[in-house]
């Protein structure tokens, strides 16, 4: 609605032509147009607050209501008018602008998804592969659908409750805890970071489902595990499969450290496996004794013509390694279910029996297991730490499920 004070038609905004020095044509209550040497047009507000002068920009003139992008007389009165408003309210127009701005920048760079990916990336290189991925599906299929929009500091525990009930209910609870424990870092990180003020996830204590207590499928009963070690010799599957099977017990290494073998990190003559830390759990390099019955095993699939760096390609593509169900689907097809042994539980076979049947000290295994050992001073021990009597300890182990065959 156009007031008594206003001064300016759109004609005579038109008609103004560029001089020598920039000057102004006034509306009314502050506004006017700012024409330039150029000829441009440029909206400004003059006013005062806590007693300076200050002006605000609206824009660039032009006539046009199909030009989103430049601002008409009719828009900028407009403009004006809630200035003007938010003047009598005690507001500065330009603090509000600004504040809003970097409400909007921020509000991209804070969003649940944003905080998560910078929080990923981060830690990413202190991760194993599979733990990687499985964080990495954790944040973009489960918690980024609901939350990734939504600025890390505005989400609600009944928000994150709601997004981690949708696992709970589909009988994931396992799934449902990991997913909260990976927001609750995520918010952690946030807070660290100065865009949020607290962490969610700690107010849901109790408020998921207790997830049933499960440990890997292990055979420790020494008659039954003889029968399996007889059908593992007897697997009738292709070479490399066979062979990371026969070794699974043998070496009871992680199964993705397995099948991530490659030529270089043994070191046959003197019987031992060295893997750099990048490929360990625990991101410290990490030595296996290699047991006569080991050796034998990997020098006759060296026998084998192969491109491959891996000691264990993958049959698609010998510039992977073996798929990680190459050995579980092994198992599986030798008639054993899921319920009764995996690849990982060959490690709490190891871990019960070295201890329990053959008396090794518990730390020794533990190291060997490649697991937090510390000494004593509270350090963690080295690679070589025990490895002599680590060569004997993995020497006997081998002898000994030779005795339960």
């Amino acid at each position: 609605m156009s007031r008594e004070t206003d001064k300016l038609s759109n004609t005579q905004i038109k008609n103004a032509k560029a001089r020598e020095k920039a000057y102004k044509l006034f509306d009314g209550e502050g506004l006017y147009v700012e024409v330039t040497p150029k000829g441009a047009k440029y909206w400004r507000l003059k006013y005062r607050f806590g007693g300076k002068e200050k002006s605000l920009s609206f824009g660039v003139y032009y006539d046009n209501p199909n030009n989103v992008k430049h601002v008409s007389l009719k828009d900028a009165r407009k403009k004006r008018d809630e200035a003007r408003e938010q003047l009598h309210e005690g507001y500065d127009p330009a603090e509000l602008r600004r504040k809003e701005k970097l409400a909007k920048a921020v509000g991209v760079g804070n969003s649940f998804a944003a905080v998560a990916d910078e929080w990923y990336q981060r830690e990413l290189p202190h991760w194993s592969k599979g733990h990687a991925v499985r964080v990495e599906r954790f944040i973009k299929k489960y918690l980024n659908p609901s939350l990734g929009k939504r600025h890390i500091a505005e989400i609600t525990p009944l928000e994150l409750l709601q997004t981690l009930r949708k696992k709970e209910s589909e009988g994931a609870v396992d799934t449902a805890h990991r997913v909260k424990q990976t927001a609750g870092l995520i918010f952690r990180f946030a807070v660290a970071t100065g865009r949020a003020e607290r962490d969610p996830s700690q107010d849901l204590k109790g408020a998921l489902a207790k997830p049933v207590e499960s440990h890997f499928s292990a055979i420790l009963d020494k008659k039954e595990l003889g029968v399996l070690l007889r059908a593992i010799d007897a697997y009738s599957g292709g070479i490399y499969v066979k062979t990371a099977l026969q070794l699974t017990p043998l070496l009871f290494c992680r199964p993705g450290e397995l099948r991530h073998m490659e030529w270089s990190e043994l070191d046959l003559d003197k019987g031992l496996w060295e893997i750099p830390a990048e490929k360990m759990k625990m991101k410290l390099p990490h030595v296996v004794p290699l047991s006569d019955q080991a050796l034998e095993l990997i020098k006759e699939i060296k026998l084998i013509e192969s491109k491959s760096k891996y000691v264990f390609p993958s049959p698609r593509d010998w510039r992977r390694p073996m798929s990680d169900n190459g050995v579980r689907t092994a198992l599986r097809a030798l008639g054993y279910s899921n319920d009764q042994i995996t690849p990982h539980g060959f490690r709490s076979i190891a871990r019960t029996l070295l201890d329990e049947e053959l008396g090794y000290r518990v730390d020794w295994i533990e190291h060997q297991l490649a697991h937090a050992v510390k000494d004593t001073n509270g350090r963690a021990y080295n690679r070589t730490t025990h490895l002599n009597q680590r060569v004997e300890m993995m020497q006997a182990w081998a002898d000994y499920l030779d005795s339960l065959k």
